[in-house]
């Protein structure tokens, strides 16, 4: 079996067990793993994979699947959607029976009001790992931080920010 192969369903397959709050939280290990161990890529190329996925309609982890068929193609593929999707799946479903047989009891507060930190810090990780690959120059670091305050201070779809990051690139503002 292909070394790559294996690697990938290790690697996704941890990382799956560990998504609380969401695929975005592993994004710093996905790229540690992806780029700094297995060099199967450059920071710039996995930021361009992120960006790609989150663009695309559907799943925000869609990234899970450009890393497979970069990789290793449609084996990669395939490799990378199992590992990612089986196991958090099945603990959700666990998880989800346990936490409706216990929906009375007051620990479930404490539990929800510790997870809900440590969720907000491993998406600010994330989002502080992704800027700092794709941020190579001071223009593209000024259009992060617009964009991310039109973001948090603004009721603007996110589809008109990507609209307007598009546009920028467009134009070939960014390449100053």
């Amino acid at each position: 079996m292909n070394h790559d192969l294996v690697s990938l369903a290790a690697i996704f397959s941890q990382l799956s067990l560990l998504a609380f709050g969401g695929g975005n939280t592993i994004l710093p290990e996905m790229q540690r793993q992806v780029v700094d161990i297995h060099q199967w890529m450059s920071k710039a190329d996995f930021s361009a994979l992120f960006a790609l996925a989150q663009a695309a309609p559907g799943p925000n982890m869609m990234i899970v699947t450009l890393i497979g068929w970069h990789v290793a193609g449609w084996p990669g593929v395939l490799v990378t959607s199992i590992a990612k999707f089986g196991p958090s799946s099945i603990v959700t479903v666990a998880a989800m029976h346990a936490w409706e047989r216990f929906k009375n009891h007051p620990w479930r507060r404490y539990v929800q009001l510790g997870l809900i930190p440590m969720t907000a810090g491993l998406v600010a990780a994330s989002a502080s790992l992704i800027a700092e690959a794709s941020d190579t120059r001071w223009i593209l670091t000024a259009i992060t931080a617009v964009i991310a305050f039109l973001s948090f201070k603004t009721k603007l779809h996110p589809l008109w920010l990507l609209a307007l990051g598009s546009l920028i690139g467009l134009t070939g503002f960014g390449q100053f």
